[in-house]
């Protein structure tokens, strides 16, 4: 089999060489990832229901979901809700086959709650959420393409996946940081930070400006002297792990909203914007590989919730980062990396349109390593359908 497979010359300027970059990180309480990542479990709980009941994955794609925020009354020392946080699931999935009924929403419900009562600590989720499942049978053309190819599925639509290689010290500080913020260790430590932080980095030549955004917890701040000193720390600890991953100057700056002298300062009842009148939607926060890059190639595509068996919207898209991080690993000269996998409805997703490589080689070894980045491509696409596995029992991440 001959796939479509163009390697070239990359003619950009890659990101860490460009005299301003910028990235974006969305923690994973802050409502675009809370529901990203509740609309993915779901996927992959009703992947495994499949499983257990049909020996394969039916049909579905649950990339459909919005969460409405609440309102809440905080000051220092706790806060309470007014209103509720409003959860819609949406999307498609089969709920009867072989004569079997799947209980779909059943699944949906539990697993969301199940998911957000990890993802927000201080969230009690029975009393002020409320989680509404529309999720409903998929259209008959999208389930017949489903069901073609018996070994190698076709893809239910035309889009296309990229993803890019190496991260530079700007993408992994960014991303060290919100992962140090929110970790169990920390948490545990800091009891006050809310799980709903974002950072947003800048590189201008070789000074690093980090911003981040913290959800303080009301229950554990209780005077504006003690707040001050919550921010300080967050401050200077996002200032050392950054200083383990990269030699740049760095500033950071925390909750530049704050008025301290007035005391209107980032605190809440639970540690997101979600109860306080901050909507989330699935597709607006992180790409595949955690990151908002808009100085990389990126794809609109909303990922999370996508069935992981011939959605390219998700395949494509987890498969070309894997695909250019092995390129940077296995072939040493190469500089920077750009994959792109254009599917076409109806087709074997191992034979996508096109399979678009552009590389920066470190020495111009450009025909020398040409034929490796090709084999590693060709044999990434042959070996596609284990993609599947690794979404469904979360060895890959997909915001």
């Amino acid at each position: 089999m001959t796939r479509n497979i163009i390697i070239e010359k990359g003619s950009y300027i890659p990101a860490p060489k460009r005299e301003v970059e910028l990235v974006e990180r969305k923690g994973l309480g802050h409502p675009d990832s809370i529901i990203d990542g509740m609309m993915e479990e779901i996927s992959r709980e009703l992947s495994k229901e499949y499983i257990n009941q049909f020996g394969r994955i039916l049909h579905h794609n649950v990339d459909k979901g919005q969460i409405c925020g609440g309102a809440t009354e905080v000051n220092f020392g706790g806060g309470i809700f007014k209103k509720p946080i409003y959860i819609l699931l949406s999307g498609r999935a089969t709920d009867k086959a072989e004569g079997k009924e799947i209980p779909v929403q059943h699944i949906a419900i539990k697993t969301a709650r199940e998911y957000l009562k990890k993802a927000v600590r201080n969230l009690d989720v029975d009393s002020d959420v409320e989680i509404e499942s529309r999720i409903a049978p998929g259209s008959a053309d999208l389930v017949d393409v489903f069901l073609r190819g018996p070994r190698i599925p076709f893809a239910n639509d035309t889009s296309f996946g990229t993803g890019y290689a190496p991260l530079d010290d700007l993408e992994n500080v960014t991303l060290a940081i919100e992962m140090h913020l929110n970790s169990d260790p920390y948490k545990t430590a800091h009891p006050e930070v809310g799980e709903d932080i974002k950072i947003m980095g800048l590189r201008e030549g070789n000074k690093l400006r980090i911003s981040v955004a913290v959800a303080f917890i009301a229950k554990f701040v209780h005077n504006i002297e003690e707040y001050i000193g919550f921010k300080e720390r967050i401050r200077k600890d996002t200032e050392d792990a950054a200083k383990k991953i990269t030699t740049k100057e760095i500033t950071v700056l925390v909750n530049t909203a704050d008025d301290e002298k007035n005391e209107s300062v980032y605190i809440t009842a639970t540690g997101t914007s979600a109860e306080m009148g901050d909507d989330g939607s699935v597709g607006r926060g992180n790409r595949v590989n955690g990151l908002i890059t808009p100085y990389r190639s990126m794809t609109l595509e909303a990922a999370a919730g996508k069935n992981p068996v011939n959605h390219v919207g998700k395949i494509y898209n987890v498969l070309s980062f894997e695909i250019a991080r092995q390129v940077v690993q296995e072939v040493p000269d190469v500089e920077d990396i750009t994959v792109t996998l254009l599917s076409q409805i109806g087709k074997p997703i191992d034979q996508p349109k096109v399979a678009s490589v552009e590389i920066i080689t470190k020495d111009g070894h450009y025909d020398v390593i040409k034929s490796k980045v090709h084999y590693i491509v060709d044999k990434n696409l042959e070996n596609i359908t284990e993609a599947t596995n690794k979404i469904v029992f979360g060895k890959v991440n997909v915001f």
